[in-house]
């Protein structure tokens, strides 16, 4: 069983002139967002919602590239 669980995905076309995939997803009961850039899947940006806001997020090198599989298939 895998230690997060994506609950959303969306590619945009326009984003800062270039394609990206976020994914919203769960993570040790805390709720996470993490865009890559859709060509090469290099991260843009990774957030955790805390308290009405959102922080960057600090993630394990495993949970990205297991997020980066699941996006893979995916796409």
């Amino acid at each position: 069983m895998k230690p997060y669980e994506i609950k959303n995905m969306i590619i945009d076309d326009e984003f800062d002139g270039e394609e990206s995939v976020t994914a919203d997803f769960t993570h040790n009961e805390k709720d996470y967002s993490i865009t890559f850039k859709k060509e090469d899947l290099e991260i843009i940006n990774t957030w955790v919602f805390e308290d009405g806001s959102s922080l960057p997020a600090n993630l394990s090198g495993i949970i990205i590239e297991s997020i980066r599989e699941d996006i893979k298939k995916r796409i």
